[in-house]
This record gives structure tokens, C-alpha cells and sequence, in this order.
């Protein structure tokens, strides 16, 4: 399993990467793991601001579909164009190609309150 050092993690099992006055959000390599082969990912709420922890969309694998939930409030800014042609690259990349969500994050100081790569690592292994 893979937990980047730089990034932010829910007890949802999504991830939050700030770059700059933007920031990427993703499920993570266990999430992705646990789903199994991704086939599908709706989000319709691209241009819509969202609550923390309220559901931003939806991802469907083969056997269960399984709700995303905001890591921050903000606005969603973009939805990953990629994904509608290849679901999979969240399986192959989950921190990476595989990102679901370009946001602006409308308080920083929610991102203190997720977990760190060690925090959320313990969260997994109980």
C-alpha cells in the first residue's frame, strides 16, 4: 500500500493534495484496492461548492457503488476529463492520473482536522 507523506487523508478514504489556491481530491490506493475494478465514476457537481464530508459523487466498481465524500469545502472546479474514457486509471494511479476532482478549498483550517499518511495508515491496519 501506498500513503504519500504530502497528502491529506479522510476516514472515508479519500485523499486531498493542495496545490497552490487549487487542490486534488482522490480515493485512496487502499480504497481503490478494497472496491476493486472501477468501471464507472459520476460526478455531477462540477461548478457546484460543496460541504465538507457531504457527497461530491459517486464511483461504481464491478460489485458496489460507493459514495465520495468532500474532504474540504469548496468549490468543484473540474472533474478529472480522463476518467469517463478510462474509470481504471483510478486503479492504476490512484495519487496521480486517477485523481477525481480539482477544488478551491473555502477553509484551509478543515485541512488540519484530516489525517495525516501515519494517521490514516493506523486507521486501515485496525
Amino acid at each position: 500500500m501506498n500513503f504519500p507523506a504530502d497528502l491529506k487523508y479522510t476516514k472515508d478514504h479519500e485523499w486531498i493534495r493542495v496545490e497552490g489556491d487549487v487542490a486534488y481530491v482522490g480515493i485512496t490506493d487502499f480504497a481503490q484496492s478494497e472496491l476493486g475494478e472501477i468501471v464507472y465514476v459520476d460526478i455531477t457537481t462540477e461548478g457546484e461548492t460543496v460541504e465538507k464530508e457531504e457527497v461530491f459523487g459517486t464511483i461504481e466498481a464491478v460489485k458496489t457503488v460507493s459514495d465520495l465524500f468532500m474532504p474540504a469545502t469548496g468549490e468543484v472546479l473540474e472533474v478529472n476529463p480522463e476518467l469517463e474514457d478510462a474509470p481504471e486509471l483510478v486503479n492504476e494511479d490512484a495519487y496521480g492520473k486517477g485523481w477525481l476532482i480539482k477544488v478551491t478549498v473555502a477553509d484551509p483550517a478543515q485541512l488540519d482536522e484530516l489525517l495525516s499518511a501515519d494517521e490514516y495508515q493506523k486507521l486501515i491496519a485496525k
